[in-house]
């Protein structure tokens, strides 16, 4: 399914296929987590704004404008539901009174929009670099990602290898994928 357009595998999924579901998941999902960490959100808070996105699309898959960009629709609305959340929990934690913050907090806490945009810009350099390596690589890192906490034996199930061969692959992985990005980035 990794050939098929993301609009064909948004209209298979909304006719209930689940291939095409899980073909979304696997191709999207780990950017969608990215984007959520990015906006400042701890791991579980994280994985509720990328289930509340699939969420939204499971709502409004029929009613998608342009299902050939299901991956911005998916990016964005797990950005809006990260700052929904991020804000929820900046409302029932909030901030230290401004005499308790150190001097130099409120000019760390004022987002630079620059550093966003070209945080996600290299962050969709390398998921586009990802994308490009073949198996076990491919999801090997998309797992990385997309669950930093899980251990080298639901690693190793997940992908089917052994637990003893997962560290020296993500080594070989991650050795392969900063080729990928430098001769990508000495390209440009």
């Amino acid at each position: 399914m990794h050939d098929v357009r993301p609009g064909d595998l948004l209209v298979a999924a909304a006719h209930g296929d689940q291939q095409a579901w899980d073909a979304l998941v696997s191709r999207f999902g780990a950017a969608m987590w990215s984007t959520a960490r990015a906006c400042g959100l701890g791991a579980a808070d994280a994985e509720d704004a990328v289930q509340a996105a699939w969420l939204r699309l499971l709502e409004s898959m029929g009613g998608i404008r342009e299902p050939h960009a299901v991956g911005l629709w998916l990016v964005t609305t797990t950005r809006r539901e990260a700052i929904r959340l991020a804000g929820r929990r900046r409302r029932e934690h909030p901030a230290p009174a401004p005499a308790e913050e150190p001097a130099h907090a409120a000019r760390t806490a004022v987002p630079d929009i620059a550093s966003a945009v070209l945080d996600a810009d290299e962050a969709g350099r390398l998921w586009r670099a990802v994308e490009s390596m073949n198996e076990p690589c491919r999801s090997l890192l998309r797992l990385m990602a997309t669950a930093p906490d899980a251990g080298t034996q639901r690693l190793a199930a997940r992908l089917g290898m052994p637990p003893g061969s997962v560290g020296p692959t993500r080594a070989r992985c991650l050795r392969r994928l900063r080729t990928i990005v430098e001769t990508r980035e000495a390209a440009r």
